[in-house]
């Protein structure tokens, strides 16, 4: 009895020393100050026209964040590994453009279930900053983006290869907003997203906005052989964004249960349109119209993705942004 009440007490004060010990999880920086003017700000026309190329700002960053920062990335981009000549490879990218921690959620899962149902493991780069509970990536930004997409292009064959881009942030009329805390401002417009895409020669992409207003987007990114799914239309909101959210409306109905499912993606957009409807109602919100457009040469390279999809489908994870976007009955977590 002596030796058992002992050992009970042993394992109790080993466990209040690693509770002491075990790092606290890092916390996503806030947003405390305004908004910087990222346009020229002399005319109304000059600034629109700035606010096309997709201005980034970074201010105040420490350098040893910075540099942290910068060795996550490369060690990201320099795992991907090189296409399967003969095999039509989907390279996965992942961001959370805003540092409120549900974006970096979704952006991780986002990135897990892409990644089982476009065969892309080892051909996936996730950039989501911390979210309170999970390890930190390299932060999702515009700049980080942009030399994500850039190393996919060299690593795939354009002529064989998918692009799977999945972004999740607030958004504008003017595009997807970059917001880290109080470090990085910034608008990825759809003029620009298209131009670097174009330069890239990623022709045959799956491109998916979770974002208000994301549907500003199709005119500048709409081929034959791009899927675009939008959160929402070009003059609405969408829904779900709320820091503490595990997901928005949009990646919770499109990448959480319907994506999760063996079906096509046509099938997965449509059941997600018809689940954020419902959801839309059940509040008596405005409906966000999410946006779907498949091009025609779409059809000739998606089914050899879609054959390797997983035959069963994966259960939700995280709380159902039903439960916590709006103020309702205490929410279930998924297991």
């Amino acid at each position: 009895m002596k030796r058992t009440l002992l050992a009970l007490a042993t394992a109790a004060l080993a466990a209040a020393a690693y509770a002491q010990s075990a790092p606290e999880p890092v916390q996503p920086p806030p947003h405390t100050s305004p908004w910087p003017i990222l346009g020229t700000g002399a005319t109304q026309g000059l600034q629109t026209a700035s606010l096309a190329l997709g201005p980034s700002l970074e201010r105040g960053r420490l350098p040893q964040e910075m540099l942290a920062d910068k060795r996550k990335l490369d060690a990201a981009l320099g795992a991907l590994k090189p296409q399967r000549k003969g095999t039509v490879d989907a390279y996965v990218v992942a961001i959370a453009l805003d540092s409120d921690p549900v974006f970096a959620r979704e952006a991780r899962e986002a990135g897990r279930v892409l990644a089982a149902r476009y065969d892309a493991e080892g051909r996936t780069v996730t950039l989501a900053g911390p979210d309170g509970r999970s390890a930190e990536l390299a932060r999702g930004s515009i700049d980080n983006l942009t030399l994500t997409l850039a190393r996919v292009a060299e690593v795939m064959d354009p002529a064989e290869d998918v692009l799977v881009l999945y972004t999740t942030s607030h958004g504008a009329p003017d595009g997807l907003a970059y917001h880290y805390g109080d470090t990085g401002f910034g608008i990825l417009s759809p003029y620009r997203l298209g131009s670097v895409l174009a330069e890239l020669r990623m022709k045959r992409r799956i491109v998916l906005l979770s974002a208000c207003f994301s549907g500003v987007f199709l005119p500048y990114l709409r081929t034959d052989d791009t899927v675009i799914v939008t959160a929402a239309a070009a003059d609405r909101t969408s829904f779900g964004c709320q820091a503490d959210n595990d997901w928005t409306f949009f990646g919770d109905a499109l990448v959480n249960i319907a994506m999760r499912q063996p079906q096509g993606l046509r099938a997965a957009a449509t059941q997600a349109q018809g689940i954020i409807a419902e959801w839309e109602s059940t509040y008596r919100l405005d409906p966000s119209q999410p946006q779907v457009s498949i091009g025609d040469g779409v059809a000739s390279w998606l089914s050899s993705l879609e054959a390797r999809m997983p035959r069963k489908a994966s259960a939700p994870v995280g709380i159902p942004s039903i439960n916590t976007a709006i103020v309702a009955p205490p929410a279930q977590k998924r297991r």
